[in-house]
């Protein structure tokens, strides 16, 4: 594909873009269930709030979508997700090791390590799945994409980079989209740690071989994880510390998340006892 809505365009200039973004109704859900909230609307008046937001659930169980004009739907043309950063543990040779050159790296099961590692990543199932759109083209999904995805552990650490788990691996893997743009990963629901709000970072390449020599990404972006999931999953075993650092901070002051996140909310489904599924269209 040739011409300046091309891929290889895109991918020359993705690092020079900004891209706004509307921040919805996503952005004032926080205040919606402010403590004022909760002694305007009372027992069952909440309820019938909560569930036009969105958000229903049982004891273990959740449903929580984004707003209608999150990335739930499909996205407009020309209506990107908005860059992000990597962070400091993109794993991409960004910022020392790369892992993406190494056999292996391309799987769907990220919950364990590959190679020379062993080690498996506890905490509550989640499988992630990403839709990824390309604009130029009616916002259709992107055959043959590749998407690198990565998070943290039930700790909040990194494999590769944090201490304790430098010589792991998991929770990182690599996906080409299928014809209607999808991929899958299996994981497990990733922490909190302090002064960040719960998040997963992918990368998005032109291709599969794109992908494993870490050359010509199309854009770096990070999924928000919603608040009342977050708070079922953290209130299970070992996921303690998480409930006291999400405390900390919100989706609107949230360092990477407070000029927007309405396109990177997910769509969270299951139950923290059988698993739960996180989805999020990814238009570029």
């Amino acid at each position: 594909m040739t011409g300046p809505g091309s891929i290889g365009d895109r991918a020359q200039a993705h690092d020079h873009e900004m891209h706004d973004h509307d921040r919805g109704l996503s952005h004032d859900l926080p205040t919606l269930l402010s403590r004022r909230a909760l002694m305007l609307f009372g027992g069952a008046g909440l309820a019938t709030a909560l569930a036009g937001c969105g958000l229903t659930g049982g004891n273990d169980s959740v449903t929580s979508s984004p707003p209608a004009s999150s990335a739930a739907g499909k996205a407009s043309a020309g209506t990107e997700i908005p860059e992000e950063t990597a962070g400091p543990y993109p794993g991409d040779g960004s910022n020392g090791v790369n892992i993406l050159t190494e056999s292996g790296i391309v799987r769907s099961d990220i919950t364990r390590s590959f190679g020379s590692a062993s080690g498996v990543a506890e905490g509550v199932p989640l499988t992630i799945k990403l839709e990824v759109l390309d604009t130029s083209n009616g916002s259709g999904g992107l055959r043959g994409a590749a998407v690198y995805l990565w998070h943290c552990n039930i700790d909040g650490k990194y494999s590769l980079y944090s201490e304790g788990v430098t010589e792991e691996n998991y929770l990182r893997g690599v996906q080409e989209t299928g014809s209607d743009g999808s991929v899958t990963f299996t994981s497990v629901y990733p922490a909190a740690y302090s002064g960040r709000w719960p998040h997963i970072h992918f990368e998005v390449y032109p291709s599969l071989a794109a992908a494993t020599t870490a050359s010509g990404k199309l854009r770096t972006s990070q999924l928000a994880l919603p608040e009342a999931t977050c708070k079922l999953v953290y209130a299970t075993d070992g996921y303690d510390q998480s409930l006291r650092n999400m405390a900390q901070t919100s989706l609107s002051t949230d360092n990477v998340f407070s000029d927007g996140y309405s396109l990177q909310l997910a769509t969270v489904s299951g139950n923290v006892t059988d698993g739960l599924t996180a989805s999020l269209n990814v238009p570029v």
